[in-house]
């Protein structure tokens, strides 16, 4: 199958859970870029437009503002902007926290604190696309900040409540295998915790709120993984 009939396949099985004239609401299934990478894989950005472009039959391009990513790894919830002043908005509130995410993910080992924030900071080595937590002075170091709340211990397993302060590449991985609770089938921070790379990583944008770009009403948007991942091992919709 060439890309463009991929596309139109995986178009076709777009999960939209909520579109207007200015947002557009969509689940974003692991293992596929946000937005055009050097890859050429299938993307979001790419997806969302031509929904957009076919389902309102619009000529040329659609308007799709990137308001904020996932991972590749990554799945869940994403808000796009259907045009430029909901897209300047949402960045607005990305930026002042009113734009807020919610992560769940399975770790190999349980934190000592049951909750607790994690400061650290970042930097992303672009060749390598691998981050690694630095000192404040060193160039190119970014602050990272993350809430976490241990929801359940079972089988050796840990699944773990995530909210964001900040938004750096890789963020949740790294600060978390920091502390030495690795992110299940995560290779690549695993470090002496060694794991074996799996096809879905247990990191799940799980749940998302924002005010409405033009009217007065906040929307919140909750997700569960998918069921074929080690999320199944527990009940994670009384949670959301």
């Amino acid at each position: 199958m060439n890309s463009e009939n991929l596309k139109q396949e995986k178009v076709g099985k777009l999960d939209v859970l909520y579109e207007d004239n200015h947002v557009i609401v969509v689940v974003k299934p692991q293992n596929i870029p946000s937005q055009p990478d050097a890859s050429g894989d299938v993307d979001m950005l790419s997806l969302v437009k031509e929904y957009v472009k076919v389902k309102y039959n619009k000529a040329g391009e659609a308007f799709i503002g990137l308001v904020h990513r996932l991972d590749r790894p990554t799945g869940g919830i994403m808000v796009f902007a259907r045009n430029s002043k909901s897209a300047s908005r949402l960045s607005a509130q990305l930026k002042d926290g009113t734009l807020e995410k919610i992560y769940y993910t399975v770790t190999n080992k349980c934190p000592k604190e049951k909750k607790g924030l994690l400061v650290n900071y970042i930097k992303k080595d672009l060749r390598e696309n691998k981050a690694s937590i630095v000192p404040l002075s060193e160039k190119g170091a970014k602050r990272a900040e993350l809430f976490y709340e241990v929801l359940e211990e079972k089988d050796k397993f840990v699944l773990l409540k995530i909210k964001l302060q900040t938004g750096r590449g890789h963020q949740i991985r790294l600060q978390l295998a920091n502390i030495g609770c690795t992110v299940y089938g995560d290779a690549k921070y695993s470090g002496k915790n060694k794991q074996i790379s799996t096809k879905n990583l247990a990191l799940w944008a799980g749940e998302l709120k924002f005010k409405h770009p033009t009217q007065d009403k906040v929307l919140i948007f909750k997700v569960a993984p998918p069921d074929e991942t080690v999320f199944s091992k527990f009940d994670i919709d009384k949670y959301l």
